[in-house]
């Protein structure tokens, strides 16, 4: 009888643990949900360990099968990477890429872009997932994570893709109503609509005059309005709710179009520069790579059209 971990294997648990079912895993391996439960079976079995918790509800991962993922995601990356090496088509590259980025900024920029990048490399078979929180840099779940602002952990690798400011907006039919904030101090007096995303600080602005010593302003808002969706955040704005800090990116053609105004542009907020977020052992991998300076200069693009 053969015992231990089959090289096969790798593969299976990755898209077990990557689904988090045995519904999810048996339709992406296009098999039944009992083949899925009698595989991890005799793989617990072979190798004298549980790998999952598995209730009627939910399954979740013991701690050697959190191993298990870890080391199997990077082996198969590993793989991936060496049969390009050795292929006669080393130009182009193969295998799978797991990409994450926030809710609007991905679905508004990120996902067109992949859709060009596999268009052409054919033969990349890219995963986008879209959350609210970003995922934890440290832990390997991803191959490229889209971030805004410049990671301080040095045990990853960030690549700046574009720059990005943040504007603070409202409506016209707000201003005409509501008035318009001449001085930072003022943005408590009026409704500002509130966006809780990530790490960053609730209902707090800080603002800068254009003087590179400045230590800013801090203000304390406050509205009616809250959302952790960027794009529910500038409909509200647009229906005439308030006051919005939003990333240029998202909001540059409502300005152009006059259905947002650009509040205090007198002070600047902070950068939000774009990021490609990735482990360092991915560096030496092509399909990042070529991501990478496939959305450079998609974005780099946009930015002349701006």
């Amino acid at each position: 009888m053969t015992t231990g971990l089959q090289p096969a294997e790798l593969g299976f648990f990755v898209a077990l643990a990557t689904n988090g079912s045995l519904s999810g895993a048996a339709r992406e391996l296009g098999i039944t949900p009992a083949a899925v439960s009698k595989r991890l079976s005799q793989m617990e079995a072979r190798l004298g360990v549980p790998l999952v918790n598995r209730t009627t509800r939910r399954m979740s991962l013991t701690p050697d099968g959190d191993l298990l993922l870890e080391h199997g995601r990077r082996i198969l990356g590993e793989i991936a990477d060496l049969d390009q090496m050795l292929s006669a088509s080393k130009g182009q590259p193969k295998g799978q890429l797991r990409v994450n980025a926030t809710l609007g900024f991905g679905r508004l920029h990120i996902a067109p872009a992949i859709s060009q990048y596999v268009l052409r490399y054919p033969e990349v078979d890219v995963q986008l997932q879209l959350s609210v929180k970003p995922p934890p840099l440290t832990e390997d779940q991803f191959d490229v994570c889209i971030r805004f602002g410049e990671p301080g952990d040095t045990r990853v690798i960030a690549k700046k893709l574009a720059n990005n400011r943040r504007l603070l907006c409202a409506s016209p039919k707000y201003i005409a109503t509501h008035g318009e904030p001449s001085t930072p101090a003022e943005l408590v007096r009026h409704n500002c609509i509130c966006i809780r995303q990530g790490d960053e600080a609730y209902g707090t602005w800080r603002l800068y005059k254009d003087r590179v010593d400045d230590a800013g302003e801090l203000v304390k808002v406050r509205g009616n309005l809250t959302t952790n969706d960027g794009e529910i955040a500038v409909n509200w704005a647009l229906d005439g709710h308030g006051i919005l800090m939003r990333a240029e990116w998202d909001v540059e053609r409502y300005l152009d179009s006059g259905r947002l105004v650009q509040i205090l542009p007198q002070y600047r907020t902070p950068d939000a520069d774009i990021y490609a977020v990735y482990p360092q052992h991915q560096h030496q991998s092509s399909r990042v790579r070529t991501l990478i300076a496939f959305l450079t200069q998609a974005f780099e693009r946009f930015a002349q059209d701006r």
